[in-house]
């Protein structure tokens, strides 16, 4: 089985508790192909899930803000392959270890992005 071990990081400013996530992706189980390359994935809300709609869908993204101004220039594209597992989830979007790294400059601070659909 395929592990998603990095669905640790989180957009909003409610705490989130980092932990490994090996378990099937509710788009494509456990099917490593829907990985995009660089592991730039994410899990969505039920806001953006759309029963089950958002699975392959991409999002452009880039940090506005954070403590200590940890926001990298640029934007990442991410592939949606899972729905958030936490109830309520945490935040509308939580970003790949490798995705959160792409925009943010610090592992541990709890950032602000803006995003649209591509």
């Amino acid at each position: 089985m395929f592990c998603l071990y990095c669905f640790c990081r989180q957009v909003s400013s409610s705490n989130l508790v980092c932990s490994n996530l090996c378990a099937a992706t509710k788009c494509n189980g456990n099917r490593e192909d829907q990985f995009p390359p660089g592991n730039l994935f994410v899990s969505v809300s039920e806001g953006l899930w759309d029963n089950g709609a958002a699975c392959g869908r991409r999002y452009r993204l880039r940090c506005l803000s954070g403590n200590n101004k940890p926001c990298k220039d640029g934007t990442v594209d991410v592939r949606v392959v899972d729905l958030c597992r936490k109830s309520p989830c945490p935040s509308t979007i939580l970003l790949s270890s490798d995705a959160f790294s792409a925009v943010s400059s610090s592992p541990t601070s709890k950032i602000n992005v803006e995003y649209f659909q591509i």
